[in-house]
C-alpha cells in the first residue's frame, strides 16, 4: 500500500495559516519525512458561495502549489486530486501538466474528473451538459500529445492541425488516473488511464451533489475493482498494473491499530493507494498527525 496525503485546506473550517507559503513548505517536508508517497490538491477555480458555505472548501491553483512543493522536496509525488478537464482547452491543460511534470522531475500523477458543480461550469463559460464529451476529448488529447506525436484533432470547440506540446513530460507514460464511481469512469480507465480514484459515498445528499454512483462499503468497492481488472484483461492490458486510490475510512484520531486494520481491508479489496486526511484546525495538530500516521500506520503496513 502507498499513501497520499491530502492538504488540510481540502476540508472546511481549516486554519488560514495553511494559506501561507512557509506553512505549505513545512507541511510537505514533514509529509516526505514521514514516508508519504504523494501529496495532493483538488481544483475549484470558481465555486459558488452556497457550495463553500455548505461543506465546500477553498482551493489554490493546484499546479502552482505543486510546483512550489516540488522545488522543496526530493521524493514525494505531486498529485492533482482531482483536476476537472472540461474546464479548459485540452491543449492548455496538456501544456500546464506537461510543464508541471518537468518541474517535478517526473513526480506528477494526474487524477482527473468530469466535474459536478453546475454553477462553476457556468462561471467558467463551459456548458455543463457537455462535460462528459469534453472530458473524453481532453483525455484523448492528453494521451496523444504525451506520446510525442503531432496532434491533429477536431474538437467540439477547437481544431488542431499538427499541434505539438514540447518539451514533453519527463515520464514516458505520465500517469493519468480517472476519478468517479460510475461505469463510465471505469470504462475511461480502461481506455485512457492507468488508475482509478473512486470515493466512498455518504448517502443520497452526497451522491446527488457529486453526481456519482454509490460505493458505500469496502465490499462494494472490491466488486468494482474486480470488474475493472476483468475489463483490463479483456482489453489486453495487465490487470496487475491497475492502480486504485480511495480515502482511508475512519477518523484521523482513530487508534493506530484500527487504521492499520482499515488499510489491510482496503489492500485485500484491491486498493493500492490510500488517501489520508489529517486535522486542519492548526499546523501543530496536522504535523503531529502526519508524523504519527507515518510511524504507526504507513511504516507498519508496507
Amino acid at each position: 500500500m502507498k499513501f497520499t496525503l491530502e492538504y488540510p485546506t481540502e476540508r472546511s473550517g481549516h486554519d488560514t495559516a495553511f494559506h501561507d507559503p512557509a506553512t505549505m513548505t513545512r507541511f510537505v517536508r514533514a509529509a516526505e519525512e514521514a514516508g508519504f508517497d504523494a501529496i495532493c490538491l483538488s481544483e475549484h477555480p470558481a465555486p459558488s458561495r452556497k457550495w463553500v458555505e455548505h461543506g465546500g472548501h477553498t482551493t489554490f491553483d493546484a499546479p502552482v502549489v505543486l510546483a512550489h512543493w516540488a522545488a522543496r522536496t526530493e521524493r514525494i509525488r505531486m498529485m492533482t486530486h482531482l483536476t476537472v478537464l472540461p474546464y479548459r482547452n485540452p491543449l492548455l491543460a496538456a501544456k500546464t501538466l506537461t510543464t508541471l511534470d518537468r518541474m517535478t522531475g517526473g513526480r506528477l500523477t494526474v487524477v482527473a474528473g468530469a466535474g459536478y458543480l453546475r454553477s462553476e461550469f457556468a462561471a467558467l463559460g463551459v456548458d455543463f451538459e457537455e462535460r462528459n464529451a469534453l472530458f473524453d476529448e481532453a483525455a484523448e488529447v492528453l494521451t496523444r500529445v504525451w506520446s510525442g506525436a503531432p496532434l491533429t484533432f477536431e474538437g467540439r470547440h477547437f481544431t488542431a492541425r499538427e499541434q505539438m506540446v514540447r518539451p514533453g513530460p519527463v515520464q514516458p507514460e505520465l500517469p493519468l488516473w480517472i476519478g468517479g464511481n460510475s461505469r463510465l469512469a471505469r470504462r475511461r480507465v480502461v481506455r485512457f488511464g492507468q488508475g482509478w480514484a473512486p470515493m466512498f459515498t455518504g448517502g443520497e445528499v452526497q451522491t446527488a451533489t457529486t453526481r456519482t454512483a454509490e460505493i458505500r462499503t469496502i465490499e462494494e468497492l472490491a466488486e468494482r475493482v474486480e470488474e475493472l481488472r476483468e475489463q483490463f484483461e479483456q482489453a489486453g492490458r495487465d490487470p496487475r498494473s491497475l492502480q486504485v486510490q480511495i480515502s482511508l475510512p475512519g477518523d484521523p484520531g482513530d487508534a493506530p491499530a484500527q487504521r492499520r486494520a482499515q488499510v489491510e481491508r482496503l489492500a485485500a479489496a484491491g486498493v493500492t493507494w490510500s488517501l489520508v486526511h489529517v486535522p486542519g484546525d492548526s499546523l501543530e495538530h496536522a504535523l503531529d498527525a502526519v508524523g504519527r500516521f507515518g510511524r504507526d500506520v504507513a511504516a507498519a503496513t508496507r
